[in-house]
């Protein structure tokens, strides 16, 4: 049995693993957009909203799901 990971704890965000954020000028509608973390913004260890990363392709936006690979194959 796997542990779930957290999207509000940056220990549990990587450069390189797929994940679902929202971008800001997508919170009123909670549109996700899926990606590959390319990087870290958020400096803090914890954070209500989720955890703030850039990705591969240069969005920015908060983790709001980290995706396992059975995730993206739901496409």
């Amino acid at each position: 049995m796997t542990v779930p990971h957290n999207p509000h704890h940056r220990s549990d965000i990587r450069a390189g693993i797929p994940v679902e954020i929202i971008q800001k000028n997508d919170q009123r509608t909670g549109k996700r957009t899926r990606g590959t973390v390319q990087e870290i913004l958020t400096n803090s260890a914890f954070h209500p909203h989720g955890i703030k990363v850039r990705l591969t392709d240069g969005r920015v936006g908060r983790v709001v799901t980290i995706l396992s690979p059975n995730n993206l194959q739901k496409d």
